[in-house]
């Protein structure tokens, strides 16, 4: 794609437009680059099939399915939890169609952030991968602290701390990322293979045990507005309910961020994200639904494991519990290690393109940002070992992954609006319409996240705020106008001063 935009870019007369939309003659971007630049910072292309890119997608989420989601039973009941995880499933779904459409546009290590960057110019660009960027580097620093609890609850190893646990998780996962990206997405896969099949397993138990009357058993507060025994927390149980609701998805959005080191990324693309979406919503209905209504929300809202707990209840453990109690530590490896991968393609991306350090997205002789995967895993690791509060730091993860939802469904629309002649390999069922439910929808579990942990969405944007500083006050001075999210919009801007000669 990039070598395609460079030569339509060679076709356009006159100086070559900069990022900004002025010429090269006068624009800070691109200053320093030599003709190796790009050669530094490449990435191993063809490793992934739609397969691996789905494994990819499922992995980002599955440990989402094993705990986290039964806290929205204490916000809105089944009923309230229900309906917000309707609701943000079709965030997700109306999102991943959008990205599909947007991903055969410009197949990039951008992902997001490329997209709005063309649509939104540097500034919406910015604030995109910022906000992504927290997400994935936030989210393995909270899942490596569920994982030390996991291995410590489970009695392996010995260990009475879970900070060894955290070192090893990095070490070893880091580890297998600079081997090389299809190595990486292979253990993907298979890890998440078994987690998945312990789900599908898990529901089939739970289901023996299942009963209606254990869905609503959550004591009704007779003062919220609307409740009932199916929303025993009234109306605004549901919207408090949406960062739960997300848990069943959060994540698979970042399958794009493969698209450099994807084969065919044009097909494999679109169909990976849609088959990722189909296997998690199937996922989240089994799980939500057998693990409710195997001993009663009321058991399960404020559980760590829901899973085992639906299948023991007080009781001794079995062999089934058991199973899914290690099958669980499956599932939260499989999005650690996924996530690590997501945050380094999308610390790559804006490195690369100077809205970072540029020495963040030198690649290794297997083409691995090897800084890109080092530095976000030392401080996930400093984060984790340093608070331990992984509930925190997931709703921090939260909150910025509803900003980046807000500002890709918004890309879509304005590309659709402004440039409706621009070539797309795959379009959009239903076209801006479905981009605009994605959007509203995300505004809406964007402020439902202050219902939540409004500490944490002030932590975020404080995060944010030192972000912007840095790029007003630098980085957007010093962009590289030859990375290819750059170009693409460069392209965008020429194209428009030949529309206007």
């Amino acid at each position: 794609m990039a070598d395609d935009i460079e030569a339509r870019l060679s076709a356009v007369p006159g100086p070559t437009p900069s990022p900004e939309g002025g010429t090269a003659a006068g624009a800070a971007a691109g200053a320093g680059t030599g003709d190796d630049y790009l050669e530094r910072r490449t990435l191993r292309r063809g490793s992934a099939g739609w397969l691996l890119l789905t494994g990819l997608g499922v992995a980002y989420v599955v440990s989402g399915d094993f705990s986290g989601w039964n806290v929205g039973l204490s916000k809105g009941g089944f009923g309230g939890l229900a309906i917000a995880t309707v609701l943000m499933g079709a965030m997700y779904a109306c999102l991943v169609f959008s990205l599909a459409e947007l991903s055969t546009i410009l197949p990039t290590a951008g992902g997001g952030y490329g997209f709005a960057r063309r649509a939104l110019g540097p500034w919406g660009g910015f604030l995109t991968g910022t906000a992504i960027l927290i997400e994935y580097i936030l989210a393995p620093a909270a899942i490596v602290i569920f994982i030390g609890d996991y291995v410590e609850s489970l009695g392996l190893f010995g260990l009475t701390s879970s900070w060894p646990v955290y070192l090893g998780c990095f070490v070893v996962f880091i580890g297998v990322h600079l081997w090389g990206v299809g190595e990486a997405l292979r253990f993907s896969l298979v890890v998440t293979a078994i987690a998945v099949a312990a789900l599908l397993i898990f529901a089939v138990g739970a289901l023996t045990d299942f009963s209606v009357s254990g869905l609503d058993d959550i004591a009704v507060d007779a003062g919220a507005a609307g409740s009932s025994s199916w929303l025993p927390y009234g109306v605004l149980g549901i919207w408090a309910a949406f960062p739960f609701g997300m848990w069943f998805f959060l994540g698979v959005e970042g399958v794009p961020l493969a698209a450099e080191e994807a084969k065919d990324p044009v097909r494999s693309m679109p169909r990976a994200l849609a088959i990722s979406m189909g296997v998690l919503a199937l996922l989240a209905l089994i799980t939500f639904v057998a693990a409710t209504g195997a001993q009663g929300a009321d058991a399960v809202k404020d559980a760590g494991n829901p899973l085992v707990v639906a299948l023991e209840g007080a009781g001794e453990p079995t062999t089934l519990s058991r199973f899914v109690n290690y099958a669980g530590l499956a599932g939260l490896v499989a999005s650690f290690f996924s996530l690590i991968y997501a945050g380094s393609r999308q610390l790559f991306a804006l490195s690369r393109a100077g809205y970072l350090p540029r020495f963040l997205s030198l690649t290794s002789s297997r083409k691995a940002p090897y800084l890109g995967l080092v530095i976000p895993g030392a401080i996930g690791f400093a984060l984790a070992a340093a608070t331990g509060d992984g509930a925190r730091m997931l709703n921090i993860a939260v909150f910025g992954a509803t900003i980046s939802y807000a500002l890709m469904a918004l890309s879509h629309i304005v590309l659709r609006r402004r440039e409706p002649n621009l070539e797309r390999p795959y379009r959009t069922p239903g076209g801006v319409v479905t981009s605009t439910v994605a959007f509203v929808l995300a505004l809406s579990a964007l402020v439902a996240t202050f219902l939540v942990d409004k500490d944490a969405a002030f932590i975020a944007l404080a995060v944010y705020a030192v972000a912007l500083a840095y790029f007003a006050f630098y980085s957007r001075h010093h962009l590289v106008a030859s990375a290819p999210e750059e170009e693409f919009a460069a392209l965008a801007a020429a194209e428009a001063e030949l529309t206007r000669d």
